[in-house]
């Protein structure tokens, strides 16, 4: 994407990705605006959004097929997923039941419920966090001041 400035900020145990993408429609009129994904990492990607959303629609439906649903994703890659997050967590996240005549489902285990509450505190002060930092580097102030630099530089 044209004029989208990323910065890779990764360590032994996050792993960090900020994207500053201008948007609006007209190149003299962009706003920038703030985008970044953060994980936790363990030997590969242990733990972000893609298994919480889907331990969120475990909670809400008691099933791990019906949260992959909603996803719109195949039964196997929520598994697969969620498999993933538990080896490399090191603790079970779901315990599942298989079907019979109560039928089959999914809950979320104690530690998975402890973890996912741990997870949603970190995920909203890194939210306020990198809203604090982008506001110091790129308030409305220095914005204006890199364009007027970059119109600057076009005229010569």
């Amino acid at each position: 994407m044209g004029g989208e400035w990323v910065l890779d900020l990764t360590d032994d145990f996050t792993s960090t990705r900020l994207a500053l993408i201008p948007t609006g429609n007209n190149a003299d009129d962009q706003t920038m605006k703030l985008a970044y994904k953060v994980w936790l990492d363990n030997d590969g990607k242990a733990f972000g959004e893609g298994p919480y959303a889907l331990l969120k629609h475990v909670r809400e439906t008691g099933s791990l097929h019906q949260a992959a649903a909603r996803m719109e994703m195949s039964y196997r890659k929520a598994w697969l997923t969620i498999r993933a997050s538990e080896q490399r967590l090191g603790f079970p996240l779901l315990e599942r039941t298989v079907g019979g005549v109560s039928g089959g489902g999914s809950q979320i285990t104690p530690a998975g419920r402890a973890f996912i509450k741990k997870y949603e505190l970190f995920r909203k002060e890194v939210s306020r966090a990198m809203e604090t930092v982008y506001q110091k580097h790129f308030d409305s102030e220095s914005e204006a001041s890199c364009k007027e630099a970059s119109s600057q530089s076009k005229g010569k």
